[in-house]
């Protein structure tokens, strides 16, 4: 059994905590927002759950919790990794910036910015891995966003 990287153990492990904190608000400021602002917003929630789901499916056996990519793993390109290259990443922003605006916490949207900011860094290292299994990965990385289509 391969060993795991302490690099992806603590990734993995921030990772969970900004999960927990973001599922138990701790210290909260709630503000008001319109109805309609909620319904948009809860919308956007949606489709950051529908895109996690379908990178979950499409990575099938190459999923993995750590950002080393598995030993018999493949780069996949194809799905909506013809356009983003971290799409759980780009889910997990979604529905926790846009939840936390429609439930109206400044808590939620703050650990939802922290989890955007360590995906940026768990990101980082995922790719210099990939790169160096991939000699494609270059080609993909210049034709695809790192969590929207453009960015």
């Amino acid at each position: 059994m391969k060993r795991i990287a302490a690099k992806d153990i603590a990734y993995v492990t921030v990772q969970l905590l900004l999960l927990l904190l973001y599922l138990f608000p701790i210290a909260d400021r709630p503000f008001a927002i319109s109805n309609m602002v909620r319904y948009i917003t809860i919308g956007f929630a949606l489709i950051g759950v529908i895109i996690f789901l379908l990178a979950l499916l499409q990575l099938k056996s190459n999923l993995t919790p750590f950002p080393t990519p598995k030993v018999q793993g493949s780069l996949i390109q194809s799905g909506i990794y013809n356009y983003i290259r971290h799409p759980i990443y780009s889910g997990i922003i979604i529905f926790t910036l846009s939840y936390g605006v429609f439930s109206q916490s400044t808590w939620r949207i703050g650990v939802g910015l922290a989890l955007w900011i360590l995906f940026y860094f768990k990101s980082e290292y995922e790719e210099g891995l990939l790169n160096g299994r991939y000699k494609e990965y270059v080609a993909y990385r210049e034709k695809t966003g790192r969590f929207f289509y453009y960015d």
